[in-house]
């Protein structure tokens, strides 16, 4: 391994803010100003029990309409792959493809609501799939896309065009496997709906009171609460239309959280419309999501396409755990934001630790995780989008769905490994997906201190078919010089 890293992770992350501001076009979204960096440090136990992604308790969480949205969206030049549930038909026609929102028949307006949230046109995956799901008689369909590229967006205007608002009962209900990104989905729905007269509820501890009557027309939960809510009849599916599970691959690949969506889908009418959208689907959950959605139209990225182009990933020699956290004190006076992921359920204290330290330093810390009481992680996750927070140090609990445009960087303190050891080249993946989001630059940096995890990240470069550059952490000049040229790259 290299030599012990000279300079910590502050002036290694100053320089590559510099150069990526040099070539990177200023940001668009209403709450670009001011905010720096977002390191996350946890493992797959905090993923692994919904009790700890969902949190204690708190109150019903107030994110101001439309507030962290961006509707920007990756031009991806990305094939996107369509199976028919209906083999005769032909994938290629123009019945299943549209070049604008005019061609889908919407009504005026969720179109005023779309072009208020500033799309102009359907993203690429956006083409293929609200035509499928948006057609009559519904069908169910199980999509995959990369993060940035409107899957949210597409989901939640099905929803939207199969609510008949003169009836006030839930008929529709989208799943996360977390709170936060619960919440990121009701934003979407509050900004696209905002136009129509709408309900809404979050089916999240404290979002709704037991043995309250629930008339919303949407809810947007997590599978425990909403169980719960259904079990306690405050909650009717009777009239459900469409069944939402978003990050399909994390819910069904765990078995609580399976379990349980699987009960608040056995609850509703067999005609309902069942959507699972996820960034990965490994073959495992696949073959799962086509029997929990019979006769599916499938749409997809092949496999090969599973990566985050814009995102330029290096890595760094730290010689020992306590070499890592000196890298993490950074000098977070730039615009720069970061990620930095970790493993193991001691992440936690970790987590808070390393916040603890860098505030001590005089740095703008909070630090994230399913522990934390649910208001206060409402607070923690709203103050970073607002940037009065410049770093975020976090368990898994944002690695996947979470769109915080301005992170530029994430680490990985460590590669994420499965529950028996394995490097999770899917997670690794879903983790730096914080940056380069929505088409902008990003970077990505690996801890790297013995063999092993070396050999882990190694593991994981050969699954994504990506290069994960080292960083000269001992010579600045050549660091820079790296650096540069991968971004010009």
């Amino acid at each position: 391994m290299a030599d012990k890293p000279t300079e910590g992770l502050d002036a290694i992350t100053a320089r590559i803010n510099s150069l990526m501001n040099k070539g990177a076009s200023p940001a668009a979204s209403k709450d670009a100003a001011g905010s720096e960096a977002s390191a996350a440090n946890g493992g797959d136990a905090d993923k692994a029990k919904e009790g700890e992604v969902e949190g204690a308790s708190a109150a019903e969480p107030s994110a101001p309409e439309g507030k962290g949205l961006d509707s920007t969206l990756v031009e991806s030049s990305h094939d996107v792959k369509v199976t028919l549930a209906d083999q005769q038909a032909d994938p290629n026609s123009p019945l299943f493809s549209v070049k604008s929102f005019e061609q889908l028949g919407l009504a005026p307006e969720l179109l005023k609501g779309i072009y208020s949230m500033k799309y102009q046109k359907p993203s690429k995956i956006q083409e293929r799939a609200l035509p499928l799901l948006l057609q009559n008689p519904p069908r169910n369909m199980i999509g995959q896309s990369q993060s940035g590229t409107g899957k949210t967006a597409a989901f939640v205007l099905t929803m939207l065009s199969r609510v008949d608002f003169a009836i006030n009962k839930p008929q529709a209900i989208a799943l996360a496997p977390s709170r936060e990104l619960a919440r990121q989905i009701m934003d979407v729905v509050r900004e696209m709906g905002k136009f129509t007269p709408v309900k809404t509820a979050y089916a999240i501890p404290d979002g709704i009171k037991r043995g309250e009557k629930v008339d919303a027309h949407i809810i947007v939960g997590t599978p425990g609460k909403s169980f719960d809510l259904i079990k306690n009849r405050s909650i009717d599916t009777s009239q459900i239309k469409v069944f939402v599970l978003d990050e399909a691959d994390n819910m069904l690949d765990q078995q609580s959280l399976g379990e349980q969506s699987i009960r608040v889908k056995n609850t509703m009418p067999k005609s309902c419309q069942l959507v699972l959208f996820s960034a990965t689907f490994p073959d495992v959950v696949r073959e799962f999501a086509a029997r929990l959605a019979p006769s599916a139209n499938e749409i997809r990225l092949k496999q090969e396409e599973l990566s985050v182009d814009l995102i330029r990933q290096f890595y760094m020699d730290c010689n020992s755990e306590e070499h890592k956290r000196d890298g993490d004190k950074g000098e977070t006076d730039s615009e720069l934001r970061a990620c930095e992921f970790g493993n193991a359920q001691q992440r936690r204290e970790t987590a808070d630790r390393i916040a603890q330290k860098m505030t001590a330093e005089g740095h703008k810390v909070d630090s994230l995780h399913g522990k934390l009481e649910t208001a206060d992680r409402d607070k923690t996750i709203d103050a970073f989008r607002e940037g009065k927070s410049k770093v975020l140090i976090s368990t898994n609990v944002i690695a996947r769905g979470i769109d915080i445009q301005q992170v530029t960087l994430v680490i990985n303190y460590d590669m994420p490994l499965t529950q028996g050891g394995v490097p999770d080249s899917e997670t690794y993946l879903h983790r730096i997906g914080r940056t380069g989001r929505f088409g902008r630059k990003g970077v990505s940096i690996n801890f790297v201190h013995d063999k092993k995890s070396w050999e882990h990240m190694h593991t994981v470069e050969t699954d994504l078919k990506c290069q994960i550059t080292r960083v000269q952490t001992d010579d600045l000049e050549a660091m820079e010089s790296t650096i540069k040229q991968a971004l010009k790259g």
